[in-house]
């Protein structure tokens, strides 16, 4: 069962057409526009709707922040976009250096509401405050956790366990305990690789395990950690164990799965997770030491309340 009741998801752009034209940009809808009080309820008083929309960049369509420029015919856009273009979106008219001050005073009285409102959040915000906000707010999508590239997906949790089965072909399992065996024919090339992502459905959750190879230093190691499909404060309700050995020896690690607001990456260089040194990962693999069989286990669980 995939935890949550909504699906959604974006593709973000890395290289975006700015070069609008004045159709396009004045015809296209707002996503602003379109996004209503949550259930019809408010926690306190919105911009003027008007004023709202003014304060929306035509290129890019999200909340302008000081500087806002303008056009010598007074179209204003954001400061990101009007370095990525040279005419007005909407009158074509070549740019200058224009700041808008008076839309900048206006805007510092207003309050609006959080871009993810159509998510869920039913909070307003002062206009300094709502930027601030957003980076930290719990409704924002999350993103894909795979490793193995920058994927720019991002979305809700059943949208993103669906992906990585679709997209990233990941291995599904439903259950808590695991026992996994990694096989590499030439472990001495440690190339900042990333081996594998498998995603385990256990008490109604998503947990991603990660196993990869990367040089901490000059040292090849390999690690094992997992991360949580959720916020923070779920992921702190459960805990794991990771075990690997052989040859009569064997290691092991407890901690609590990170979420994956964190990056595999922040995850992996703060070291939180099962580290096994190459020449230990070879001893446990038996045989001649040159192909890597490693036998990984472990189980999460969920903390009782306190």
């Amino acid at each position: 069962m995939i935890s949550g009741s909504s699906t959604y998801g974006v593709v973000e752009a890395r290289n975006a057409d700015v070069n609008v034209s004045t159709e396009s940009a004045g015809s296209r809808a707002s996503p602003h526009r379109k996004i209503l009080p949550y259930n019809g309820a408010q926690r306190g008083v919105t911009s003027n709707t008007s004023v709202h929309e003014l304060l929306e960049c035509p290129i890019c369509f999200n909340i302008m922040y000081p500087p806002i420029h303008q056009c010598p015919n007074g179209h204003t856009l954001c400061s990101k976009c009007q370095l990525k273009v040279r005419c007005c979106p909407i009158c074509r008219q070549e740019l200058g250096n224009i700041r808008c001050l008076a839309l900048e005073r206006v805007a510092e009285s207003l309050q609006l509401p959080c871009k993810y409102q159509i998510l869920g959040c039913q909070d307003i915000f002062p206009y300094n405050g709502r930027l601030r906000h957003e980076q930290s707010c719990r409704f924002r999508p999350y993103r894909c956790p795979y490793a193995g590239a920058e994927c720019p997906v991002s979305g809700s949790i059943p949208f993103l366990v669906a992906h990585l089965r679709r997209d990233h072909q990941v291995d599904m399992h439903d259950g808590c305990t695991f026992n996994h065996r990694y096989v590499k024919s030439n472990p001495h090339d440690v190339e900042n690789a990333t081996w594998m992502l498998t995603v385990f459905n256990c008490y109604g959750h998503q947990f991603c395990l990660h196993f990869e190879a990367f040089n901490l230093g000059m040292a090849p190691v390999y690690m094992a950690f997992i991360r949580f499909m959720g916020d923070d404060h779920d992921a702190r309700k459960f805990s794991y164990s990771l075990e690997v050995g052989g040859n009569g020896r064997k290691m092991t690690w407890q901690g609590v799965p990170r979420s994956i607001r964190d990056s595999h990456i922040k995850v992996r260089d703060s070291m939180d997770g099962l580290i096994i040194q190459r020449s230990m990962a070879l001893f446990f693999s038996a045989g001649n030491r040159q192909e890597l069989k490693l036998k990984v286990a472990g189980r999460i669980w969920k903390e009782e309340a306190a």
